[in-house]
């Protein structure tokens, strides 16, 4: 029976139509709409009993995989337009709810009101709803854009279950560049040279780096670059004596020269991913190569990272740029100076810095900054990446993604003195790798504690890894200085360590944490 009576008043509607919003049947219960009424209720409380029955017996792997089905196409297209139906049917809902209320029947100035702050709260109730469409959508346009590589399935390790999307491996090994490809530069030039290699269990992960300006390197036997240069990569000087025989350069080489590979071109990925897996004795999934400018324009997106610069940083071609020492929010350009500049430092420096940088972005692109900057940062991804993971992947990827946040996160450098660069000792490299890689898997030791000591006019150090692997200094010109120490000894270290020390690291027999020496 419907209850057509006149209502107490302005305070009645509203309440009542504001009440709807969370308990959708309460006001056409109090209209006399029982019928109705109960059933918004009941389907009302029987949701919201099945998500927190969710929530209180799923745990984090449910909700990583929940974020993997998230990335897939269809997934995203269903959420966008279950969101747009939700939001129009909760529209009409308290739309109809104010209606029931037989507003009419109040004065003038209070129809005006209960109309003005229902239609205020109908549009509220829409906006959530149109906002998670308008993310669904964002990211399916990002994501088609960025991953749209053919599908490759893995190539099978060992005895593969049913549904395995790893095709039986205990680890995936992604290849992580940094190019500084740009308008007025022609090809790609990989400055940042790092694989990542993800136990697919646990997440926990070792990051590989590899100098820029390794000389001499070793291409795949048999293959055309190996034909070309049996010896190595090798190139005549430049007349100011600089080489473009380096690592840094396969990519751009393999590229320009298509006769190499019998008139085949665009032939730099494929080259550069083989070699590198061939250097580290690792097979190399896949690759991800970052514009260098698009990852500044990714830090803005987020709204800066938070970085300790241990001493000034020069930049700039007549060296009129500053990143000024201290520890505060860098802005995109500013992150990426600190992660980039030669100047008064060399390669090994560079890499110790873009590590913290990594590991900055790491710990602070925490869930609530990627939600409330998601746009911003969905449009500097569209720009940023390029790779051949299979967008079908991303569904196990996410997951594993979200476990390596998690996860031990450790960092081998093949700098000086674990290897010289002019002659590297490339069974040295796939030995040290191999180590790594099964610290990595195993289960994680307490950590003993070192005990640092500020040494204000000590030297300044070098970091780099040690003989076997692990992270060594070499003493150099000015303060803050951090002697490594054999395994079991103890360290000293600055007050304020910079990235190229190792300062509160672990047992040097184990690879550093990502941000070790980071301050």
């Amino acid at each position: 029976m419907r209850d057509r009576s006149r209502p107490s008043g302005v305070g009645t509607v509203i309440g009542w139509t504001a009440l709807s919003v969370v308990a959708p049947g309460a006001a056409h219960l109090r209209a006399g709409w029982r019928r109705t009424g109960l059933a918004l209720l009941s389907v009302h409380a029987v949701l919201l009993l099945g998500l927190l029955w969710i929530g209180l017996t799923s745990d984090l792997t449910d909700f990583a995989d929940l974020a993997g089905w998230l990335a897939a196409s269809s997934w995203l297209t269903a959420v966008t337009v279950a969101s747009v139906a939700l939001g129009v049917a909760w529209f009409a809902l308290v739309v109809h709810s104010f209606v029931v209320l037989n507003p009419g029947t109040l004065p003038g100035a209070g129809q005006v009101i209960t109309g003005t702050l229902a239609g205020a709260l109908a549009v509220a109730v829409l906006l959530p709803f149109g906002l998670v469409g308008q993310y669904a959508a964002v990211s399916q346009s990002a994501l088609d854009k960025v991953f749209n590589a053919p599908v490759t399935p893995l190539s099978p390790t060992g005895s593969t279950g049913a549904g395995d999307p790893w095709a039986g491996r205990d680890r995936v090994n992604i290849l992580l560049l940094g190019g500084d490809a740009d308008t007025h530069r022609v090809g790609v030039r990989t400055d940042s040279i790092n694989v990542a290699s993800i136990d697919v269990e646990t997440g926990n992960t070792v990051l590989l780096s590899l100098p820029r300006n390794l000389e001499n390197v070793r291409f795949v036997p048999g293959s055309p670059m190996a034909r070309r240069f049996p010896d190595g990569f090798r190139l005549p000087a430049n007349p100011d004596g600089s080489r473009e025989d380096l690592l840094f350069a396969v990519w751009e080489y393999a590229d320009a020269h298509p006769e190499i590979f019998g008139g085949r071109k665009g032939q730099g990925t494929r080259t550069l991913v083989e070699t590198i897996g061939h250097t580290l004795g690792l097979k190399i999934d896949w690759y991800a190569l970052v514009n260098m400018w698009g990852f500044a324009r990714l830090i803005d997106a987020i709204g800066g990272v938070r970085l300790t610069v241990p001493q000034d940083v020069v930049f700039g071609k007549y060296n009129e740029g500053l990143v000024k020492a201290g520890t505060r929010k860098l802005r995109g350009a500013d992150a990426m100076w600190f992660a980039r500049s030669r100047t008064n430092s060399d390669d090994f420096t560079r890499m110790g810095r873009q590590r913290c940088v990594l590991g900055a972005l790491l710990t602070q692109a925490d869930p609530a900054t990627v939600l409330s900057r998601f746009n911003r940062i969905a449009l500097a991804t569209k720009e940023l990446l390029r790779t051949d993971i299979p967008r079908p992947m991303l569904e196990h990827l996410v997951p594993l993604a979200l476990k390596v946040k998690g996860a031990k996160v450790t960092s081998v450098q093949f700098v000086p003195p674990l290897i010289n660069t002019g002659y590297p000792d490339w069974v040295k490299i796939r030995t040290v790798t191999a180590k790594a890689i099964r610290a990595s898997a195993a289960p994680t030791a307490p950590r003993r504690h070192l005990a640092a000591t500020t040494r204000p006019t000590a030297p300044a150090a070098t970091s780099g890894p040690g003989p076997d692997g692990t992270t060594a200094t070499t003493p150099g010109p000015g303060s803050g200085a951090h002697t490594a120490s054999a395994p079991g000894a103890r360290a000293t270290s600055a007050a304020t360590p910079g990235p190229q020390s190792s300062a509160g690291t672990a047992d040097s027999a184990e690879p550093k944490g990502i941000t070790d020496g980071c301050a």
